[in-house]
């Protein structure tokens, strides 16, 4: 007997709706597009390029594998966000002078100027959510970590 069944689970009363992994990937995504409501709507953005705008947000300057790598999204998804973000003109990207493969990428003044307008408004939706959930924050703050911490290994 395997320990699904002695827990009382198997094949035959299976229930993804109660999957620890569809659960945690249901509730990501509802969380994901409330914030990415706020920056479609306000700034235009898709969800890629959110994400390469908060990560040089936050280091500064980088290279499309180091933000791939970051933020979880393909190679060519970062490099298609970033083209877009500076045909728009709010990050500036050029070859590394060592390597032609490697681009580097950084915000100009104006993709710093909607960052400095967009992180108060998403920082806010987050304080929304934890407030939402009260004292089970700081429970599911602690389990996340130990996931992704056993995801990095």
């Amino acid at each position: 007997m395997t320990d699904q069944e002695n827990q009382g689970i198997s094949a035959t009363n299976f229930d993804i709706a109660d999957f620890i992994p569809y659960r945690l990937a249901v509730a990501a995504r509802a969380f994901s597009e409330e914030v990415a409501a706020i920056y479609r709507e306000k700034f235009g953005l898709s969800i890629p390029e959110w994400r390469v705008l908060a990560h040089l947000m936050k280091e500064g300057k980088a290279s499309v594998r180091d933000i791939e790598a970051r933020v979880t999204m393909e190679k060519s998804k970062v490099s298609r966000a970033a083209d877009r973000l500076k045909d728009r003109g709010l990050l500036t990207k050029r070859a590394d002078t060592m390597d032609r493969r490697l681009v580097h990428i950084e915000l100009t003044e104006d993709g710093e100027a909607l960052m400095a307008e967009l992180i108060p408004m998403v920082i806010a939706l987050q304080k929304d959510f934890e407030a939402r959930l009260g004292d089970d924050l700081d429970g599911l703050d602690r389990a996340l970590t130990r996931i992704l911490k056993d995801d990095v290994k």
